[in-house]
């Protein structure tokens, strides 16, 4: 599949490498200078700082020194190990930061071919469902000869010094950088969905179950070519003893760069376990199954060389799980949502939808209404309805923000708090929602750049808000969904029906008709022995919908609504409910109810009863509620 890349600053690496071979001279980016204002917004540089080249740092400068690995990346005088923590995650897929490092071997110093060099490299970000290409010349900034940021173990390989360069350029500067989420940097190098777990929750908990089933997932992620990183933050009021914590830090990011069950000596126990690495690239865990522990002698030679267990302050270490998960509270999980259809594994359908929070004194053309706390606005944000087609479906929902990393210079850097909810809607709704509706799910509200959700949701019809917390904060959003089956995702814009040339002969809906089948019990068996498959008709006019078929069952609950815009109030709305089985196709039951022409926004609730089985009654209910369109703003 051909990827969309877009040029950022409308820089071109292959025209300007070109440029400068034709002028034998080497690139300075015009738009990232070697200057202070690249390096710091707010503070002074903590030394004399001299940019060089890495041909001025070491005799055989090389992108990479044999390959890439986790170990290439020590983090400099930065407070970026969010950043460092992603590197390291993405050093293990070749499939990942090969896409990030385009054309690495071409890119690469070549000691055959000394003239081929001109001082340019670029890398590509994952910004907003968009692939951006970044270019950096080869100037670094050093004190002392040596590099002031991110460096590599060896001194001749480079790629994680400039790759930190041009995630700095598309952040404004280096002091950009200080602080942040790793989950952000995995999402921008890779396009996936950062899940972030917070153990706390699940520790209150107390359940070995939730425990093995994280263990569980985090296997699954990792063995899918998911990324994951890991945390630990102090609530107020935390019981942990900092003390006792045996060489983890607070406020740190750890890659996750294995995840497995250890084999004990002969036995056939198996101990899971998990491996992290310090971006610092030294100071580790000192606890049990840190690098000397004695616990290393339950585990033979052959098993400890099999999944690698180095004795060097290197970064890098294992732990127990119980042992991980007693301390650790949170855990960015970056799964690869695949897409394609010719994959053996589970297939994901995608839509992609991008969105502005606007403010407008028109209510009904202001879209930034806040969060379900400002009832009187909520409903004027941005909505989204999607199709559950399955009998249940699991959904996976993303909402990101822009970054404003860059905009920190002028002190704005701070990103807005976010979230969505998730709303159970008529089955053939079509317009805008105006009054409250069930809320089924939602996400939490975080001033994190991306807040996600996993829902298990029934066959239906939903609305999804993304909202700010507060109403008439402005900004750009991007929401993903992903389901099993297409789900049809697209944006409500509509308030009502709309009057076109078309209503002159068929007349413009006069009347907005709600109704809703609560259950349906006592229905006739299929046999001597079996239930029912009943599904209910919903009929209105020109328009028909279904419910889905309940298999197996003489008390189906349909918890369904339905919305009519009518021309006719004097034609009546059809209820009907069928047995969908193919060997007797019988109708169960059918009511046909009339709208009250002396109060028509009277609520009616109709007693459900066959027509054509006199002698079995079905005590179902059925509400039905009318209003005229002038009170539209009601639904």
């Amino acid at each position: 599949m051909v990827v969309s890349v877009k040029l950022y600053k409308d820089q071109q690496y292959s025209a300007l490498k070109k440029d400068c071979l034709q002028h034998h001279r080497l690139f300075e980016d015009p738009y990232f200078p070697a200057t202070t204002e690249s390096l710091f917004y707010s503070k002074s540089p903590p030394g004399p700082i001299e940019w060089r080249r890495p041909q001025e740092l070491c005799e055989s400068p090389r992108l990479f020194v044999n390959g890439i690995s986790s170990h290439d990346l020590n983090q400099g005088q930065l407070g970026n190990c969010w950043f460092v923590a992603a590197c390291s995650c993405l050093a293990l897929r070749d499939g990942l930061w090969q896409k990030v490092i385009p054309d690495w071997k071409k890119q690469d110093w070549n000691p055959k071919k000394p003239n081929d060099y001109a001082g340019i490299f670029h890398f590509r970000f994952w910004r907003f469902a968009e692939w951006i290409d970044v270019v950096v010349d080869d100037r670094l900034p050093t004190m002392n000869k040596k590099l002031l940021y991110c460096h590599s173990s060896s001194k001749e390989e480079f790629w994680s010094a400039l790759l930190e360069k041009a995630y700095a350029k598309l952040a404004g500067c280096y002091e950009a950088l200080d602080g942040g989420n790793t989950g952000d940097a995995i999402v921008d190098f890779t396009g996936s969905v950062a899940e972030t777990i917070d153990l706390h929750e699940v520790k209150n908990r107390k359940d070995s179950v939730q425990r093995q089933k994280l263990f569980e997932k985090l296997v699954k992620v990792h063995n899918r070519g998911g990324l994951i990183s890991c945390s630990i933050h102090l609530k107020p009021g935390s019981s942990l003893d900092v003390s006792k914590l045996q060489g983890l830090k607070i406020d740190h990011s750890y890659s996750v760069t294995k995840v497995q069950k250890v084999q004990l000596g002969n036995t056939a126990d198996k101990l899971p376990m998990i491996k992290l690495r310090n971006p610092w690239g030294k100071v580790e865990w000192l606890g049990p199954w840190s690098d000397n522990s004695k616990e290393w002698r339950k585990v033979s030679k052959k098993e400890r060389k099999k999944i690698g267990t180095d004795i060097k302050n290197d970064g890098e270490f294992w732990m127990a799980f119980e042992d991980w998960y007693k301390y650790i509270t949170n855990v960015i999980v970056c799964q690869m949502i695949n897409t394609s259809f010719l994959s053996i594994r589970k297939t994901w359908d995608e839509v992609i939808l991008r969105g502005t929070w606007s403010r407008h004194e028109d209510p009904l053309l202001n879209r930034a209404g806040g969060c379900t706390n400002y009832q009187h606005t909520f409903l004027q944000n941005p909505q989204y309805v999607f199709d559950v087609t399955k009998k249940e479906d699991e959904v996976l929902i993303s909402l990101q923000q822009r970054d404003t990393r860059i905009h920190r210079k002028e002190g704005k850097g701070s990103n807005l708090t976010i979230g969505f909810s998730i709303f159970k809607v008529e089955l053939n709704r079509e317009y805008r929602l105006h009054s409250p509706h069930q809320k089924v799910s939602g996400s939490t509200y975080i001033n994190t750049r991306s807040v996600s959700l996993r829902a298990c949701l029934r066959k239906g019809r939903y609305v999804i808000t993304p909202t700010t917390f507060e109403p008439y904060i402005e900004g750009d959003f991007l929401l993903r969904i992903y389901t099993d089956v297409a789900s049809r995702c697209r944006e409500l814009t509509l308030d009502k029906p709309q009057v076109t040339c078309w209503n002159i002969i068929i007349r413009y809906p006069r009347i907005v008709t709600q109704v809703q089948l609560h259950s349906a019990t006592d229905l006739p068996k299929q046999n001597a022995s079996g239930g029912a498959d009943p599904y209910a008709v919903f009929k209105c006019e020109y328009h028909k919908i279904s419910t889905a078929i309940f298999e197996d069952t003489l008390n189906p609950q349909f918890d369904t609504k339905a919305i009519f815009y009518r021309r006719n109030p004097k034609l009546p709305i059809i209820i009907q409910i069928w047995n969908s089985n193919k060997v007797c196709d019988t109708l169960i039951g059918e009511v046909t109810l009339e709208e009250s022409q002396d109060n028509p926004s009277r609520q009616q609730i109709l007693q459900l009863q066959t027509k054509d089985r006199q002698e079995s009654e079905m005590p179902s209910y059925i509400t039905i509620t009318v209003t005229s369109s002038n009170n539209l703003a009601a639904f």
